[in-house]
């Protein structure tokens, strides 16, 4: 594991490389992202879908079942639909968000570009997401590819995540060293 890709768990690790090197094999490794990245915003978007990734409490069939339809319904590919179907017979279902990190780490670093997470309070406008990413490539000299939350608790300001840099200039982290240094005076 590479300092890059370190929040992605050894078992999600290796899900997420057996997944890149068949996709590499069979040439879909574009095609495989925009399917994961697809199940990761309808992950993203529902409750429901949330819960039955993560609850143990679902069998496996009733995950496989679910995840066919769900498959079937968003027009996910072969190899992403077989890979979900294999995640959860595996009972690994509640790491899939990880895989999908490790999976998109993979395929940035097989393109040449470097993957950075942005953290908000809001959503960030076009023009925005723009000068960040120009900001990003000319402090890295590499192509950036941006993966963008919102995390309304953040209050404000940005949490950016580059390889195994991260910059937090949040209003939430900055009241939280207040509180500490008023109780360290104090």
């Amino acid at each position: 594991m590479t300092e890059s890709n370190s929040q992605v768990s050894p078992v999600a690790q290796r899900y997420a490389a057996a997944l890149f090197e068949l996709a590499v094999e069979v040439d879909v490794v574009d095609s495989v992202e925009a399917d994961l990245n697809t199940f990761d915003t309808l992950v993203a978007e529902s409750e429901d879908l949330r819960r039955l990734v993560r609850s143990p409490v679902f069998s496996a069939d009733d995950q496989i079942s679910a995840l066919k339809a769900l498959s079937a319904k968003a027009g996910l590919g072969e190899h992403t639909t077989n890979f979900l179907m294999l995640v959860a017979k595996k009972r690994r279902l509640f790491a899939v968000t990880e895989m999908i990190a490790g999976y998109r780490w993979r395929a940035s670093r097989h393109r040449g570009e470097i993957a950075a997470e942005i953290i908000s309070a809001e959503p960030l406008s076009d023009a925005q997401i723009s000068d960040l990413t120009e900001a990003l490539r000319g402090a890295t000299d590499k192509t950036v590819k941006l993966h963008q939350a919102v995390d309304a608790s953040l209050i404000g300001g940005l949490i950016v995540r580059l390889g195994s840099r991260m910059i937090d200039t949040s209003l939430k982290t900055k009241l939280n060293s207040l509180k500490i240094a008023l109780k360290e005076v104090g």
